[in-house]
């Protein structure tokens, strides 16, 4: 599996990065070519084939299940959100899900004061949990992979960050709601998204805040990244907006953004069985944690992450992790 890993990343280029603010996108182009046919989460909810349900009527806050009704696959994304039904989740890894299957899927709270039907269904909002809140529960999943065999997070570590992000932005709700701080901040959101723009053969991106390169997101093919590119800009903007700092924003040389992308050659590999089809590879080095699904020696999603200064192995100093540190204290 690391020759596949090693495939897809020789074959992506770094493209002209765009820029507003205090974040920068770097397009990674590929004629990377995955030859697979599926449809996204949001496709297949949108076209009512796809049933995203409780696991029974009293619920499980970890699990959901999924009743694909169409004859092709569905790509579920690491940290899209689904809304309704008892209390909102998101998604804790990428899942593929195979034609006329019903699997129960791994998720998180992103709700924590409520527990009682919205909805009988889950639908979606267009929207994924913000980029260091999927860094972090990546680790967290990864500990109970090899801990417990189980693709779960720390729920309560989770519930924590998004009190702390809402007392910061203002965005407190009754039910703690992460969409609550979506829509406090979509003005600002609208106004990174209007400064970055899709390319040819761009099949994934690696962000940047303040100076810092954050994490990356990759997929097999151009089609699939122009679906997602919104719902990801919107999620690593949320960290930029959370972490700006007045009006001087450091540069990065596209330098660092390669070694970056190369860094992810030396990680750690472990692989597990999918959830649903395909390989789980987990990476990890003292810089870098991340995953990617592969499917037949092809790589179909792959998130990297930068760790924040603190996390185990870590030496470097995050500006991030500084500014989070005392927006924290501020709020108490």
């Amino acid at each position: 599996m690391q020759e596949v890993i090693k495939e897809y990343l020789e074959m992506a280029k770094i493209g002209r990065k765009q820029v507003y603010k205090n974040m920068a996108v770097y397009p990674l182009l590929s004629d990377y070519s995955l030859g697979l046919e599926y449809i996204l989460l949001d496709e297949a909810l949108g076209a009512g084939v796809i049933e995203v349900t409780e696991v029974n009527d009293h619920g499980a806050v970890p699990n959901l299940k999924v009743h694909n009704k169409s004859p092709k696959m569905v790509l579920i994304l690491d940290g899209e959100e689904l809304v309704g039904a008892k209390q909102n989740r998101i998604v804790n890894t990428t899942i593929l899900i195979a034609a006329n299957a019903t699997v129960v899927i791994p998720v998180s709270c992103v709700e924590q004061g409520r527990w009682s039907y919205a909805t009988p269904r889950f639908y979606s909002e267009e929207r994924i949990m913000p980029s260091r809140m999927r860094a972090m529960k990546a680790e967290q999943v990864q500990n109970s992979i090899r801990s417990r065999g189980k693709y779960q997070a720390d729920q309560s570590a989770i519930w924590a960050d998004i009190s702390e992000r809402a007392s910061r932005r203002d965005a407190k709700s009754s039910s703690m709601a992460m969409a609550r701080i979506y829509e406090k901040d979509l003005p600002s959101l609208q106004e990174y998204l209007q400064h970055f723009s899709l390319v040819g053969y761009q099949v994934g991106a690696v962000f940047t805040i303040n100076g810092e390169v954050v994490g990356m997101d990759a997929f097999g093919r151009p089609e699939t990244f122009s679906k997602v590119f919104t719902k990801l800009v919107q999620s690593y903007a949320l960290d930029a907006i959370d972490w700006i700092e007045g009006n001087k924003f450091d540069e990065l040389s596209v330098d660092r953004v390669t070694d970056f992308t190369k860094g992810i050659y030396s990680c750690k590999l472990e692989t597990h069985d999918s959830v649903g089809l395909g390989t789980d590879c987990r990476l990890e080095s003292d810089k870098l944690m991340g995953f990617a699904l592969a499917l037949d020696g092809k790589v179909l999603h792959m998130s990297v992450f930068a760790r924040l200064a603190g996390v185990q192995g870590s030496s470097q100093t995050s500006r991030m992790a500084r500014y989070s540190r005392r927006s924290r204290n501020r709020s108490h």
